[in-house]
């Protein structure tokens, strides 16, 4: 969990900066664990938004706009009774722990002035917002009633008293002395892990416990075993020193298009991410969690087919496998071939009723027994031989044509993978899906024949202001290279591996080897093979590249072509 009690200590910094003495000018609720409370602040207003979501819990300022309820629910009522027009007296964290104390004070309508507080637990699916009256700790309401049913510790319900969260006996990173770690671990039997400071200190998350042991070893270079206590405790308050001074570092970390981790120093262990910086906390919170709920729910909705197409891959590979092993089989053709022109050559010494025979074979010069139907004639048991041999030879035809399909579906299905795979809208998926509607994979729906806008390819601008085109699914692919381009534009894509088609377009002359690479890039990137180094991506004049007759959307061939070698890496370019 990247938004752990350290991040929050920083993240508190600027909403009291900016709310601190501020009144509360409006309430909603747009979500059933989420509230939003619009704050001005010195002639700024300010979105302040809390959530208790299991999944993504969170507290920041936010600049998106949600659609309200047209009925308020119950909690939101409460907070409108109690904190309109209130006035923010402080704003604390429980030590380092993910909790959270907002003091409000209000007037109520006799004219007397009562403080209430917020109460934010961002503890994942125990996360809570409860709002009590300061001076009894009397829970007005939370978002989220817990009866004992629930919860037999701890009952959060209106009109009884707040009660906290067991108190963490962990160490408080900002004020703890030698004497306490050393005791700490070993009364707790702790082995320095990578993990292990989220054990020992209040508010670390497993994420920055391996930041600090990789800092430990690599920038302190300290043995870390329990006979090193001393060194590792003033390594450590060195690194507190940064949280206590305030010297904080937003850094977003994604990795193949999708973001990865979060959080207010540099991670140095995280080699091989691209990293963002942000100047804002809030802004950090905000882009992550939209980015991270948009893939969940891209992920959810182009599961079904994902399924599908897994399903038709793994129909296709059992199919070679069958048809290999009847390719096996097939190979054996010629001894029945064999066995019929030796029979045909003693058919003489043939009889109805023999079982067996031995002849000579003229091909090794070697006596050979062969097996014959008591049942059948001389000429039947010829003939069965040579029927043999040529159901064998007609089966070999015919399974290799088999197999070129299955690998033809094959290459044509994990290209769609690949597309789906990255996908950035919704109507990208629905594209896709269309063409598996097209290829017959999906049977067609009444709903499913209304006519919709068709997408466009991806345009982006290369560094040297050049055009360039990536195609998002197969049906794309096809219009960018048969229709789309000109016959001397530059096309690209990944040597042997399903990918987008890529187009250098309107550019006569010399391509600019800047937009060269970048163009590789995208074809590198958008391919199955973006995770990998040296990803090979051939290009060549649209006028080589061809469409066999019958092949499935996407797939081409082409001749004198180059080829250029990349690491794919998450392309920055400016999209049209």
């Amino acid at each position: 969990m990247a938004l752990d009690g350290i991040f929050i200590h920083s993240l508190l910094d600027e909403i009291k900066n900016k709310i601190l003495n501020g009144r509360v000018e409006k309430i909603a609720q747009p979500e059933k664990d989420e509230i939003i409370l619009s704050i001005k602040n010195n002639r700024k207003t300010y979105k302040l938004s809390i959530s208790a979501s299991p999944v993504y819990p969170k507290i920041n300022f936010t600049s998106i706009s949600k659609k309200n309820p047209l009925k308020p629910p119950m909690f939101c009522m409460v907070l409108r009774k109690y904190l309109n027009s209130s006035k923010i007296l402080s704003i604390k964290q429980l030590e380092t722990d993910r909790i959270i104390f907002i003091d409000f004070e209000s007037s109520d309508e006799m004219g007397f002035n009562s403080i209430y507080t917020l109460i934010v637990e961002i503890m994942g699916r125990h996360s809570n917002i409860t709002l009590i009256r300061k001076r009894d700790s009397i829970i007005m309401d939370s978002i989220k009633h817990i009866t004992p049913d629930i919860n037999s510790v701890r009952t959060l319900l209106p009109n009884i008293e707040y009660v906290y969260p067991p108190l963490s006996q962990k160490l408080n990173p900002l004020n703890f002395s030698f004497e306490e770690f050393k005791n700490y671990i070993k009364e707790n039997n702790i082995d320095i892990t990578e993990k292990c400071f989220s054990k020992i200190f209040i508010g670390i998350s497993s994420q920055f416990s391996k930041e600090i042991y990789f800092r430990l070893i690599n920038k302190y270079n300290i043995e870390l075993d329990l006979q090193n206590f001393n060194n590792i405790y003033n390594s450590l308050l060195e690194i507190f020193n940064l949280l206590k001074n305030k010297e904080f570092n937003y850094f977003l970390y994604s990795k193949d298009n999708k973001v990865k981790d979060f959080y207010c120093f540099k991670l140095t262990n995280l080699s091989g991410f691209n990293q963002i910086n942000f100047d804002s906390p809030s802004d950090l919170v905000e882009t992550f969690y939209y980015k991270k709920d948009k893939a969940d729910r891209l992920n959810s909705k182009s599961s079904n087919l994902q399924r599908l197409i897994n399903l038709n891959v793994d129909r296709c590979t059992k199919k070679i496998k069958i048809l290999n092993k009847n390719l096996d089989d097939c190979a054996k053709k010629d001894k029945f071939k064999i066995k019929g022109e030796l029979l045909t050559a003693n058919i003489y010494l043939l009889k109805k009723g023999l079982e067996k025979i031995e002849v000579l074979n003229y091909y090794t010069n070697e006596t050979e027994t062969i097996k014959l139907d008591p049942n059948k004639t001389p000429s039947e048991n010829v003939q069965k031989c040579f029927k043999k041999y040529n159901k064998l030879k007609k089966a070999e035809v015919a399974s290799k044509e088999q197999i070129e399909l299955a690998k033809e579906e094959l290459l044509y299905l994990n290209s769609v993978s690949t597309n789906l795979a990255n996908v950035d809208t919704y109507e990208d998926i629905e594209d896709i899906k269309k063409e598996l509607i097209q290829t017959k994979y999906i049977k067609l729906k009444k709903q499913d024949k209304k006519k919709k806008k068709k997408s466009k390819p991806m345009h982006l601008i290369s560094s040297d202001d050049i055009d360039l085109y990536v195609g998002k699914n197969n049906f794309q692919n096809d219009y960018l290279t048969l229709k789309f381009a000109n016959k001397h534009d530059i096309w690209l894509h990944t040597k042997d591996i399903p990918g987008s088609h890529v187009i250098i377009k309107n550019f006569t002359g010399e391509i600019p080897d800047t937009t060269l690479e970048e163009a590789a890039n995208l074809a590198a990137y958008y391919s199955k093979g973006k995770s990998s180094n040296k990803v090979a991506v051939d290009y060549t004049e649209v006028k080589n590249v061809h469409k066999p007759n019958g092949a499935k959307p996407g797939r081409v061939i082409y001749y004198t072509n180059k080829t250029i070698y990349i690491d794919p890496k998450e392309p920055t370019l400016k999209q049209v």
